[in-house]
């Protein structure tokens, strides 16, 4: 990797934080465009921090999504080893059945590249547009203020993340994908819920909810996708891929802002007095409360020049929006949490083809479950947010947990 100016691969860092992240990760991004990061199965690769570099590996169709090699991070920490974590080790998975083999293979929009990529990714885009989302503001509005009664009739202490932000984004994405209200309690334990459900059991969720949809059509992507050229095998796959991702990033931010916001008074009365900063104020949160420390990897097909430095056809790439949204070069001040900043553009969402299909619906959810919170509950505080300290990575391929987000009014 000529021009690169680190002689030994790295780990991710575990001593960072959603607000905080760790100063590794600065000192890689003032160092050069990447780092020599090692992979689990013992193959050296590249992360990528600085902004500019960041964004030319996720647009540029030279590297492919495959193969999935994740990267090494730290092992959990001693003190939370009790926790129930999403990336624990399971039970060897049960056999699957044919067709649901067929469906993973055919849609998983991770493991695709190119034109055929782009016709799995276009059957599901048109309910996640912003003209269809805005379409959903009065439902996702009544979604949240009903959560809002559950929280008050609780009353606090309670945990944020577990009785506001996680139903919300549960149930708020089940009604885009398509799962009939009846069946989202079982849709929680399936695909929310730290359960050990199966690959299998998944799938035989998936087609009962497609089959109550077939005989029932609303406004919803399983609607769309079953009208369409698709077949079912391509259905269930790309449903699948729906109902495994996005409600939990949703989630996760809605915490984090919240978090970010009784932890900084200033901005939090910003945003108090004048409630129309919402919306920008949604980018800053996305820009230093990103759920992403690396997007899922990224090879070379062929040898690139990366801002002076050669990645040679072969080699891993991680892209890092934790480090690209707080690149110095892109933001003045980047460290500083600030509602007033103008923080659009940052890679919170991704960026490129592969970019988050629900951002707008996020974008929307976000905003009405902040608002409705920071107005119904003036005098709303922090106790306790398990993010306030380093967690165990969630996923495999490094995220940021929510953890639990203990408030009280």
């Amino acid at each position: 990797m000529s021009g690169c100016p680190f002689h030994q691969a790295v780990t991710l860092p575990g001593d960072g934080t959603p607000l905080t992240p760790s100063q590794t990760i600065a000192d890689w991004r003032e160092a050069g465009p990447a780092a020599p990061l090692e992979y689990d199965d013992g193959h050296v690769g590249l992360v990528v921090t600085r902004y500019d570099a960041a964004r030319a590996v996720l647009s540029d169709p030279r590297f492919s999504q495959l193969p999935h090699r994740m990267p090494r991070g730290p092992a959990a920490p001693v003190d939370h080893a009790d926790r129930t974590d999403h990336a624990a080790a399971e039970s060897p998975a049960p056999l699957l059945d044919d067709a649901a083999r067929r469906s993973i293979d055919a849609a998983n929009l991770l493991a695709l590249d190119g034109d055929v990529h782009q016709r799995m990714r276009r059957g599901v885009t048109g309910r996640f547009s912003l003209k269809q989302v805005r379409g959903r503001e009065a439902e996702v509005s009544q979604r949240v203020a009903a959560q809002l009664e559950h929280l008050r009739a609780l009353g606090g202490p309670v945990d944020l993340f577990a009785e506001y932000a996680k139903p919300i984004s549960a149930g708020t994405h089940c009604s885009v994908i398509g799962v009939h209200e009846e069946l989202v309690p079982e849709f929680v334990t399936h695909f929310v819920a730290p359960s050990a459900s199966s690959t299998q059991q998944r799938f035989d969720f998936i087609r009962r909810v497609v089959d109550r949809r077939a005989a029932d059509p609303g406004e919803d992507v399983i609607t769309d996708l079953l009208a369409s050229e698709f077949s079912r095998v391509e259905t269930e796959g790309l449903v699948f891929q729906l109902m495994s991702a996005g409600h939990d990033s949703v989630a996760y931010l809605i915490a984090t802002a919240t978090v970010a916001l009784l932890t900084n008074p200033v901005q939090l009365e910003r945003l108090r007095e004048d409630p129309d900063r919402i919306a920008p104020a949604i980018e800053e949160f996305m820009r230093t409360g990103a759920m992403f420390l690396t997007l899922f990897p990224r090879t070379a097909t062929e040898d690139v020049d990366l801002d002076g430095l050669v990645v040679p056809a072969g080699t891993t790439v991680s892209v890092s929006p934790v480090g690209a949204n707080r690149d110095p070069r892109r933001y003045d001040d980047p460290e500083t949490f600030d509602v007033d900043r103008d923080a659009f553009g940052h890679l919170g969402f991704g960026f490129g083809p592969h970019g988050c299909i629900g951002q707008q619906l996020a974008r929307l959810e976000i905003r009405q479950a902040i608002t409705q919170l920071l107005a119904g509950l003036p005098d709303l505080r922090l106790v306790e947010a398990e993010q306030l300290h380093p967690l165990p990575f969630a996923n495999p391929v490094a995220t940021y947990e929510a953890g639990a987000v203990i408030v009280t009014w």
